[in-house]
């Protein structure tokens, strides 16, 4: 029997939705040789990452192991998906493989970040299969909602395994292949070992619905529509960009896209080929000039993001475009758990405009792209794999799916983050656990989690700011008073007296008090600042705020 194993670990996208990142590796225990399935990103709230720019995973596991890495394979354009490649490459260092529309949007990201987009391979879909190291990997067209996505057929010694990827099953998606049967089961055909597989919509008891169904709904709501029509939807759907962009053609209004993702996107879609017949469209300055009632506006901004242009209508223009009572704004898209307060702020502002918001609460103006439990199952009776391994989800997700296979009379396997699986016997077997973790973009800095960066500007959010500054002579007597700014505070306390007044009163007793050992000993002096005006501020104010102490000592 061979001492070869297959392996397969989570780096992200496992126990959450967003950042994926999964490796697959195979060779002699600790001496495998890897690959990489997709490097994404997920985005950042105010309330637990505030400042942050981006969420990317940790891969500190796998640049370490870099010699060992034969390749990156992204699956398809989402952000989630591929947008850490410009991020990480440098540390990875590996060629990246993806079908021409991936490969394009990768390409983009190489070059944001000053790397060669010669790096990104583009590959033909199934049969062909790329060569890395022990494996072959084949990109095997299925359903989503942006173009060219692929499931992964990855071969090994030891037998197939097959990664999803995002997938639903849609025949007419419009934009891209539709999801092709008798495909699936000629991947399928020679046995496969495992299914690593989108876990997203498992909860959903019904069969997801077309692309194509959405058009008639779309375009009777503009039809009737008065004022001004925006609407918003993931800027990668460009399906549904084309349907609402016709459904504005045909109710006889002038369609103008707002935002870059939205432009960038389609603009990728029409250079690779995958998107034709797109209906002609004008620019914001040529928007401004026209009558309200005879124009349609396809915005970024669907997941009420701070900057994109939903948002910025919303608290009062974007390129000169201005919301009036009387117009629609039109939600053709999910809210992503996580993402309702900034969405349901969107739609309030917007209500207080006089603008009539219509979101999809009816299930109408929106399908989903990921997989609804019945079409999951139909993917496991396609593959009729040996063990079905649940990823991207939610812990909850990954669970519910276990169970699912189980009950269809397959073997179930839950690895999150962090936890490596071998996969060379008939079940799945834990083999190890990996340090796992988030890296933050913090402006043009990565930090990691736990650098207690976030965690800092946190605890300045919740608890305000106060620098204490404080002068001494060469004998160590004080020269002045301290003093004291401060951030984040009120500026009255008990009684309605000076704050500042009170910490500086109570800071200056201090000094006075304080023996030789606690003057000479800056580490000591600053330890007891903080402490004085830490308990002044409890009982001026009953917070603790964040103190920083300034010692300036004159020679």
């Amino acid at each position: 029997m061979s001492s070869d194993r297959i392996i397969y670990l989570p780096l992200g996208g496992a126990g959450e939705i967003g950042m994926n990142a999964y490796v697959y590796g195979y060779g002699k225990p600790g001496k495998e040789r890897l690959i990489l399935v997709d490097l994404g990103v997920t985005f950042p709230d105010m309330d637990s990452t505030p400042g942050v720019d981006l969420i990317l995973p940790d891969i500190a596991w796998l640049a370490e192991r870099r010699d060992r890495l034969e390749a990156i394979f992204i699956t398809h354009a989402h952000e989630d998906h591929v947008g850490a490649v410009g991020h990480f490459w440098e540390r990875l260092g590996a060629p990246i493989y993806a079908r021409a529309f991936t490969a394009h949007i990768a390409r983009l990201k190489m070059e944001d970040h000053g790397h060669s987009a010669q790096t990104v391979k583009t590959v033909q879909p199934w049969p062909y299969m790329v060569e890395a190291g022990p494996f072959k990997v084949g990109f095997v067209p299925i359903s989503h909602s942006i173009p060219e996505s692929s499931g992964l057929a990855i071969d090994t010694p030891q037998g197939r395994l097959v990664h999803t990827g995002d997938f639903k099953i849609d025949a007419t998606p419009l934009v891209g292949e539709p999801f092709d049967t008798a495909l699936w089961e000629e991947v399928s055909k020679p046995g496969v070992k495992a299914l690593i597989c989108d876990s997203t919509n498992v909860f959903s008891p019904h069969p997801g619905r077309s692309e194509a169904t959405l058009g008639p709904q779309i375009e009777e709501l503009v039809g009737q529509a008065r004022g001004m029509v925006v609407t918003t939807t993931f800027a990668s759907n460009v399906a549904r960009v084309k349907t609402l962009a016709e459904a504005g053609v045909r109710a006889g209004r002038s369609v103008c896209l707002l935002g870059r993702a939205m432009r960038r996107m389609i603009e990728a879609s029409v250079k690779t080929g995958v998107l034709e017949d797109f209906p002609s469209t004008i620019s914001p300055e040529e928007a401004a000039q026209l009558p309200r009632e005879n124009l349609m506006l396809i915005v970024t901004g669907s997941q009420g993001e701070r900057r994109a242009a939903s948002a910025q209508l919303a608290r009062g223009k974007y390129n000169g475009m201005v919301m009036k009572e009387g117009d629609l704004f039109l939600f053709s898209s999910k809210t992503i758990p996580g993402n309702e307060r900034g969405v349901i702020s969107i739609m309030n502002q917007f209500s207080e405009q006089g603008v009539d918001v219509v979101d999809d609460s009816s299930g109408t103006y929106h399908v989903s792209g990921h997989a609804n439990r019945p079409d999951i199952e139909v993917m496991h009776r396609l593959t009729n794999p040996g063990v079905v391994i649940p990823m991207h989800g939610e812990h909850r997700h990954l669970r519910e799916h276990v169970k699912l296979a189980e009950t269809l009379g397959r073997k179930g396997a839950l690895a999150v983050n962090g936890m490596m699986l071998d996969l060379s016997g008939d079940e799945a077997q834990v083999a190890e656990y990996v340090d796992t973790g988030r890296t933050y973009v913090d402006g043009t800095v990565q930090i990691g989690a736990l650098d207690g960066i976030v965690r800092d500007r946190i605890r300045m959010a919740l608890n305000g700011h106060v620098t204490v500054t404080v002068i001494l002579d060469e004998d160590d007597e004080m020269l002045g008073e301290p003093w004291c700014d401060i951030m984040g505070l009120p500026e009255t306390g008990r009684g309605n007296a000076s704050f500042v007044e009170a910490l500086e009163e109570d800071l200056s007793q201090f000094i006075g008090r304080a023996g030789d050992k606690t003057l000479t000993d800056d580490d000591k002096l600053e330890d007891g600042l903080r402490r004085v005006a830490r308990q002044t501020a409890m009982n001026e104010i009953g917070k603790k705020p964040e103190v920083t102490v300034v010692i300036s000592r004159l020679a």
